[in-house]
């Protein structure tokens, strides 16, 4: 998955101009859900009946082809609405042993403030070719591809790898017999199975509005955010790291994984839902790469088809938010590293020792971003710092920087108890 990326060239003023203006647009749907304030902690949240209903359905395993598989199976609470374990790929299927082809994101925070896909492009053709068009932005998914949460949520229900339905009648069926089906008809009509389109749509609604309305989504409990609200003071590692993170001539990653506050005072979400090629090294756990001619290329394929004839776009991933991401036990797309120090040395390391990373091809030359076809590689990030080192340079990050910005990033996870003896 891209954990970090990096975007600070002469194209950044712009693209931020024109991703304020789409954020601030694209998000409307949802702002109702975004806007009211967090209630405290400890209250029961309020949910809308089809909340109410999504709810049940987001932890309802007998949903799945399996009857052993739901939305939280891989989407767990425990752990950020992110994978409950380290596997480079969840396993799901009829029998539970059918690989995905992509690591889990998490789901926390960026539901309710995910802009609608765009790329900003020159309006003709030799712009284009004299000019760097600003990166694609937005959508959900790793590529981007659905626009509304209730067509994303559609996706696991009827992917043969995950929860394996079918297709949507055969979600119905089991819907239909599920211990809440008499309140699914109180709340979107008692004929509403006779419509199965209709009843598909708003199942998918109802799953849509949990994930709006329920403040676990989006709690903001970390220690960064005490700290921005004046509640405490970092560590001298902790800022170290945070240094690290910002600078533009070093790690660059604040330039896309953002960690300032906005103008109103919200607190960032460690993205800036733009889409990048890092070159991540093809991951051999993933069985799908067992295949030499399999290439997951992003947002020109396999899963999106529509932005294919555009040959820049293959090999370009979302960059994710960065929240919670300390605890995970999988990063990047194809869920190629297992620790966040391991990511952290492959971003810094990628460049000025490609040997480490990479395999040797048939010449015994280092095949570099080999997950990428040979004719596609140029579209990976060789221009944005730390990534345009060579081999045999000093890396961007010595070790205890390494240590220092993992440090800083242990700082977004969640249910962060304040101490009552912490300096403010």
């Amino acid at each position: 998955m891209p954990f970090f990326a990096t975007r600070f060239t002469e194209r950044t003023a712009a693209r931020w101009a024109a991703l304020a203006a789409l954020v601030s647009a694209a998000w409307l749907p949802y702002a109702a859900s975004a806007a009211a304030a967090a209630p405290p902690a400890d209250a029961k949240p309020v949910y809308s009946d089809a909340a109410a209903l999504g709810k049940l359905m987001f932890f309802d395993a007998s949903l799945s082809a399996s009857g052993k598989m739901s939305c939280a199976s891989c989407h767990s609470p425990s752990h950020a609405y992110g994978p409950p374990n380290g596997l480079a790929a969840q396993l799901g299927g009829p029998d539970m042993r059918s690989q995905g082809t992509r690591a889990v994101p998490s789901l926390r925070y960026v539901l309710n403030r995910t802009p609608m896909w765009s790329h900003a492009q020159a309006a003709s053709m030799s712009e284009r070719l004299s000019e760097t068009d600003n990166a694609p932005v937005g959508g959900f998914g790793w590529d981007g591809r659905f626009n509304r949460l209730r067509d994303q949520a559609s996706f696991p229900l009827l992917n043969p790898n995950e929860m394996a339905n079918k297709d949507p009648a055969a979600v119905l069926a089991k819907l239909e017999h599920a211990p809440y089906a008499a309140r699914f008809r109180e709340v979107f009509g008692e004929n509403i199975f006779t419509d199965p389109s209709k009843a598909f749509t708003q199942a998918m609604y109802a799953i849509e509005r949990f994930e709006l309305e329920d403040p676990s989504f989006h709690p903001y409990t970390s220690k960064f955010d005490d700290y921005l609200d004046g509640k405490l003071q970092l560590t001298a590692q902790e800022l170290r790291g945070k240094k690290l993170f910002d600078n533009p001539a070093g790690g660059n990653c604040a330039s896309c994984h953002i960690d300032q506050s906005g103008v109103d005072g919200s607190h960032p979400l460690f993205t800036d839902f733009n889409f990048q090629a890092l070159g991540v090294p093809r991951n051999p756990e993933l069985r799908a790469n067992l295949d030499p001619k399999y290439f997951d290329m992003g947002l020109c394929g396999p899963l999106r088809t529509d932005q294919s004839s555009d040959r820049s776009n293959c090999g370009l991933f979302k960059s994710v938010s960065l929240r919670n991401t300390a605890t995970r036990q999988v990063f990047f797309h194809n869920g190629r590293f297992h620790t966040l120090k391991d990511a952290l040395r492959f971003y810094a390391q990628r460049d000025t020792n490609p040997a480490k990373w990479y395999p040797k091809d048939a010449h015994g030359k280092v095949d570099k971003f080999n997950d990428l076809p040979v004719a596609l590689r140029v579209n990976v990030d060789t221009t944005d710092e730390p990534l345009t080192r060579k081999a045999g340079e000093r890396p961007v990050w010595s070790e205890r920087d390494i240590d220092d910005v993992a440090t800083f990033l242990a700082t977004l996870n969640d249910d962060y108890v304040l101490k009552p003896e912490q300096p403010k």
